[in-house]
């Protein structure tokens, strides 16, 4: 067994975001790979009843294929699917549109094992701006109630999709830490989904974490990317804010075709046309969610210390996690 191999099958492993097209095969891959934990998307575009589906349908899964994940609550959860050599699913949001206009939904979901939620998905909706408006208006006064009553719960709030201007608003209102869970540095490539310099500085600044993604249209090479981009990308955001706060956020999309890229690339699932991401082929190295062992490989080769991939792969994460949920 190689070094890296030892490394990785000893450490805990924490994704911010993973997109998959869940079931069993997705769920073999991540647990070939070591996953010890990951952010499951399970609402996007979603309204309250489809989400509830969603959800009822992570029921089923956990108990069919309880020998290959577990629903996580808390730190004391992922813990345990490391003892267990199981996979710890972190149910998460990538819209607020599940909520709709109700806080009290904010409660009911996170009873239902829902333990991340992203403000806005590219779009407007009834908190704030995303990153694909025209114009940022910023958070919304329903919003500032909704991010108090995720802050009440321990519900994290995901900044990944949401505007720059909203996402100032989210970290200076939020007495609980909030996140970019899945992001690239837009020093390394100008997008609209990447964050600039001074906004990992300011999220950091305020005690917030941030999980570099390696979805190829953010990357500086895009489909030419290999590891060795995805971790120089990492290290050039701990270049920026240090490597205290910073983890992955693979943004993985297993299973998924062109359906899936048309959905999630038009506002509200099916108007206007918000961007064209062209081929999505995942960087050389990392094909499958069962290819985690290359990602600590890479760390490794481009001469990271065992102790700063150890804290990138997921220390960073579970102690994040831990003061956000305080559970």
């Amino acid at each position: 067994m190689t070094a890296a191999a030892a490394l990785h099958g000893e450490t805990l492993v924490i994704d911010g975001l993973v997109v998959s097209n869940w079931g069993p095969d997705v769920f073999r891959s991540m647990q070939a790979g070591g996953l010890t934990a990951a952010n499951c998307t399970c609402s996007v575009w979603e309204n309250t009843a489809d989400t509830r589906a969603n959800v009822a349908r992570w029921r089923d899964w956990f108990e069919a294929h309880d020998d290959l994940i577990l629903p996580v609550c808390g730190v004391a959860d992922i813990h345990a699917a490391k003892a267990a050599g199981k996979v710890g699913i972190i149910l998460g949001f990538q819209n607020t549109s599940a909520f709709e206009d109700r806080l009290e939904r904010v409660a009911e979901f996170k009873e239902t094992g829902v333990g991340i939620a992203q403000i806005t998905y590219n779009t407007q909706n009834l908190a704030g701006s995303g990153s694909y408006e025209t114009r940022d208006g910023g958070l919304s006064d329903f919003g500032r109630e909704m991010v108090a009553e995720m802050n009440r719960v321990g519900m994290l709030c995901d900044l990944s999709h949401v505007g720059p201007v909203t996402s100032r608003d989210v970290i200076e209102v939020s007495e609980r830490p909030v996140a970019y869970t899945h992001c690239l540095p837009a020093g390394l490539r100008s997008h609209p989904r990447n964050k600039s310099d001074d906004e990992l500085r300011f999220m950091a600044s305020r005690g917030g974490f941030v999980g570099v993604t390696m979805f190829p249209p953010f990357l500086a090479r895009g489909t030419e990317a290999t590891l060795v981009d995805v971790v120089a990308a990492i290290d050039y955001v701990i270049a920026l804010i240090g490597e205290d706060c910073v983890g992955i956020g693979t943004d993985m999309t297993q299973g998924y075709g062109d359906d899936f890229f048309e959905w999630i690339t038009r506002d509200k699932g099916y108007a206007r046309k918000l961007t064209e991401f062209g081929e999505i082929s995942f960087p050389d190295g990392f094909a499958s969610l069962a290819d985690y062992p290359a990602l600590t490989a890479a760390m490794l080769a481009s001469g990271w210390s065992e102790a700063k991939t150890r804290k990138v792969l997921g220390e960073n994460w579970l102690r994040f996690l831990k003061e956000v949920w305080q559970a």
